[in-house]
């Protein structure tokens, strides 16, 4: 008898449906899987006839030919192993009676005891099963509540296969597991870390706020222990709450690189990644035999943070050009190729020297005036001319450190860049109904030159001085674009439709301190 039923296969961080088809004859016993199936795939026949053993089942001693199609698109994992089961039981007639499994889809994989195990990836290919029309879909328990942020189809957590066999016979019918959106709608409360625990540092507090506003790339240059990681690590408390859209794409990533914490539905805080400096391209990038997301990608709308810029290897900081230009990064192996989302915020931190102190107003910096310029020479310029914001971080004085009174809260600064990138987004939205080409974008650092020459519009002055800044400062094309990018966002802050002089004037500031160093 020839039964079919379906699971998911993932190529990325896109699913893509698989159809398994199961025959089972009247023949010497066999148990053979085609279909391009790898090692894990193949060796699920061993778990499935023990789980159903364990189960109180018996295998019928039966040739059975599995087909996982489309055959021709390579089939990994031991994702396959529930449907393989479900499709086993209809086409031996361990389901009794007339079953329909047409509009359904398996995924999990079996212990030998019957138990479903979680696996990675299920959101993506719930999404993937949706798309293609499947209606119920059948996954671990362990993985029911991510899979149940996909609206339009019933999710059923399976524990084990009598479970299954159970619903299907109509014995002990499981229910549909629903996700509560309104936990996803609830207001963020005040986190652990906060803007006001930062004394002092207004300048660069501002800056920081100027970033969060439009999604910009920001460099804080500082002796040590000035606050600069202090200050970055409280970066995502001012970033505007994620999407509905933003959190589910979050998710996909990281349930496919198996970090998604148990219990977890859905991310719902944007992702703030700190790598070593010790680590690799492909580990920031991505990488592997199977292409996996690097930090980058992780980063995904969200904060990735460089401490100590200089001291990661020239070839990582480098791999980050094309990403920081693209939002995305495609990797290349034997194996296959993948494209992952990669629309991030790069927040880096450095010293000014090996020691720390060049250009400090009370300490000497010990370094020779060499190995200063090596140091810096490891960030390289086209580098730092993807980076929009660039700030100085300086010690601070005794009476700053000792003022009793908090500093403003985290709360507050994200009211206004809140306030700001809706105030772009009314812009982009009006751009894009009037010119349906032009895409619609959310964050000002995302603009493209057709946003930059209808919605930069400069009075005089402005104009004047950028144009003086643009000679003076020996901007490349790229860093005129950026510089227009930031005084935009600053414009956006002071609910301006046109960029005064004073906005020029604050965002010439904010990118010229690579003049200082290189």
């Amino acid at each position: 008898m020839l039964s079919i039923v379906y699971s998911a296969g993932l190529s990325g961080i896109n699913g893509f449906l698989v159809s398994v088809e199961c025959n089972s004859q009247d023949k010497m016993p066999q148990f053979e899987i085609i279909g391009l199936a790898d090692t894990a795939v193949k060796e699920s026949k061993d778990r499935i006839a023990a789980a159903l053993e364990n189960s109180g089942f018996t295998l019928p001693e039966t040739a059975l030919t599995i087909n996982l199609a489309p055959a021709d698109r390579k089939k990994e994992g031991s994702s396959y192993d529930l449907a393989l089961l479900a499709g086993i039981m209809k086409s031996t007639h361990i389901f009794s009676g007339e079953i329909d499994l047409s509009d359904c889809c398996f995924i999990g994989e079996l212990s030998l005891s019957g138990d479903v195990r979680p696996v990675n990836g299920v959101l993506c290919m719930c999404l993937a099963a949706r798309e293609a029309g499947i209606k119920n879909i059948f996954v671990p328990m362990k993985n029911s509540g991510e899979a149940s942020v996909v609206d339009g189809v019933n999710i059923y957590g399976v524990r084990n296969a009598a479970a299954l066999y159970d619903h299907f016979t109509g014995r002990h019918p499981m229910k549909p597991i629903v996700f509560d959106r309104s936990k996803f709608t609830e207001k963020i409360g005040r986190s652990k870390l906060d803007f006001s625990d930062v004394k002092g540092q207004e300048k660069v507090k501002r800056a920081l706020e100027i970033a969060a506003a439009g999604g910009h790339n920001i460099l804080l240059i500082g002796p040590p222990g000035t606050g600069k990681s202090m200050l970055a690590k409280r970066i995502p408390t001012i970033l505007p709450e994620m999407s509905f859209d933003e959190a589910v794409e979050t998710t996909k990533i990281h349930s496919i690189s198996g970090i998604l914490p148990e219990g977890v539905s859905l991310i719902t805080h944007r992702p703030f990644r700190s790598p070593h400096h010790t680590m690799s391209a492909p580990s920031l990038v991505g990488g592997g035999t199977t292409p996996q997301p690097g930090e980058i990608s992780l980063a995904h709308n969200g904060v990735l943070f460089l401490d100590e810029l200089p001291e990661f290897n020239k070839n990582v900081t480098e791999s980050l050009r094309q990403p920081l230009e693209d939002g995305s990064v495609t990797i290349t192996r034997t194996s296959g190729k993948m494209t992952y989302p990669c629309s991030f915020m790069l927040v880096a931190a450095m010293n000014p020297c090996k020691c720390g102190y060049f250009g400090h107003s009370s300490r000497k910096c010990t370094c020779k005036e060499g190995d200063i310029k090596k140091y810096l020479a490891k960030i390289s310029g086209p580098l730092i001319d993807r980076i929009d914001i660039q700030v100085e971080v300086s010690s601070l004085s005794y009476d700053e450190l000792s003022v009793p009174q908090e500093s403003e809260c985290s709360a507050d600064i994200r009211k206004r860049v809140n306030e700001a990138r809706n105030f772009a987004r009314e812009r982009f939205a009006a751009l894009t109904a009037e010119d349906p080409y032009i895409p619609m974008i959310n964050k000002n650092s995302d603009m493209t030159n057709h946003h930059l020459s209808r919605l930069c519009i400069l009075e005089k002055k402005a104009s004047d001085l950028i144009k003086m800044a643009y000679d003076k400062l020996g901007l490349s094309a790229r860093g005129y674009d950026r510089l227009l990018r930031v005084a935009r966002t600053i414009a956006d802050l002071d609910k301006s439709n046109t960029i005064r002089e004073e906005h020029v004037a604050e965002a010439i500031q904010l990118r010229s301190l690579d003049r200082k160093y290189w």
